[in-house]
């Protein structure tokens, strides 16, 4: 697997800018500015503002470009549920079986959710791309509902599919080949039920790799590229990810504990676990980068398979932005990333 790599860029005005066009960035600023309206300093959210940016999309039963979406409840009384994207038609003609990727959305643990447009369309196109089923999560969400909320909804979707996978899912859903996926939030949020799942005996299921694009980590460390690339990260700021972290992690710990700084010095050993084959997407543009590249370095320390790739010219989320190219070659990597991760569990 190739890696577009660079030298990280310097966010002075003479340095090079992310390769975003405007009309992007114009749609970034706006939702940034009412995003931070929205969270106040107390640590409660104006949800009711919220709703005006988050766009909804219902789930079709009728296949469109051969993939059909339903929603499917697991838990009611803590609104736990996931919406499964299934390919068909010319898409799974040449398969007896396809492999299931389990995905969390991104939000910094608060915002969005499965049915907001943009995690909808994305969903869409990983099912028609890799081809695979899809089965994006709808946890609890921060401030209402704090740490561990989210990593026990995360986990409790994979026994439930373990439990009911003959009710819940088609026939040729593959558990055996199954891949955990995240961007952000939900990238952190992958990598805590992976360790979860490598820690538990599951009847069908089989973790064999994990998707980590743009993972949210943090410390109490300011790090170089959370101070060079102030105003730079469009999406993400030093005081965004703060309030994210406050409203998360249990009253009394700061940004250092394990959820938040994975590979810092609370960090769970995971050198003894089984933890699946992994990939992480990092953006030369993104304050989070250097926890990120902790986190490959940590992994690979740690004695697990991992893979960095980088793209030195974008922002954090830019995937989700169909026009961009580079939102079809993260998706086409992380196409390969499951072909191998199928091929190396055969």
């Amino acid at each position: 697997m190739t890696s577009p790599t660079s030298k990280s860029q310097d966010s002075s005005p003479s340095a090079p800018k992310p390769s975003i066009p405007w009309k992007i960035r114009l749609a970034i600023s706006f939702l940034s500015t009412l995003t931070d309206l929205s969270c106040r300093s107390d640590g409660t959210l104006n949800r009711r503002l919220l709703r005006f940016l988050d766009i909804q999309a219902p789930p079709n039963p009728n296949p469109i470009n051969s993939v059909s979406s339903s929603d499917i409840k697991v838990d009611p009384s803590r609104d736990l549920w996931f919406r499964l994207f299934s390919p068909s038609g010319s898409l799974v003609s040449d398969y007896t079986n396809l492999p299931v990727l389990v995905f969390f959305h991104g939000g910094g643990f608060t915002f969005l959710t499965p049915s907001s447009k943009d995690y909808d369309a994305v969903c869409r196109r990983f099912a028609r791309k890799l081809p695979a089923f899809i089965i994006s999560v709808n946890y609890r969400r921060t401030p209402e509902h704090r740490y561990p909320a989210q990593y026990d909804d995360g986990f409790d979707v994979l026994k439930f599919l373990d439990e009911n996978r003959e009710t819940v899912l088609p026939k040729n859903a593959d558990l055996s080949r199954c891949c955990l996926a995240g961007d952000s939030a939900g990238a952190n949020l992958a990598h805590h039920v992976a360790v979860r799942a490598c820690q538990t005996g599951f009847r069908t299921v089989k973790i064999i790799g994990l998707v980590s694009i743009q993972p949210f980590f943090g410390g109490e460390e300011r790090t170089d590229s959370e101070n060079r690339l102030v105003g730079s990260g469009l999406l993400v700021s030093v005081s965004r990810t703060d309030w994210c972290w406050k409203v998360f992690l249990p009253s009394g710990s700061n940004r250092d504990h394990p959820a938040a700084n994975v590979s810092g010095p609370n960090a769970v050993d995971i050198s003894g676990l089984e933890f699946p084959k992994t990939v992480v997407f990092v953006s030369g543009f993104d304050p989070l980068q250097d926890w990120q590249r902790r986190y490959y370095a940590w992994l690979k320390k740690s004695g697990k398979e991992a893979t960095l790739i980088e793209y030195p010219n974008m922002i954090h989320a830019f995937y989700v932005f169909p026009e961009l190219p580079e939102a079809t070659k993260l998706i086409m990597q992380v196409k390969e990333f499951v072909g191998n991760c199928i091929t190396d569990a055969a």
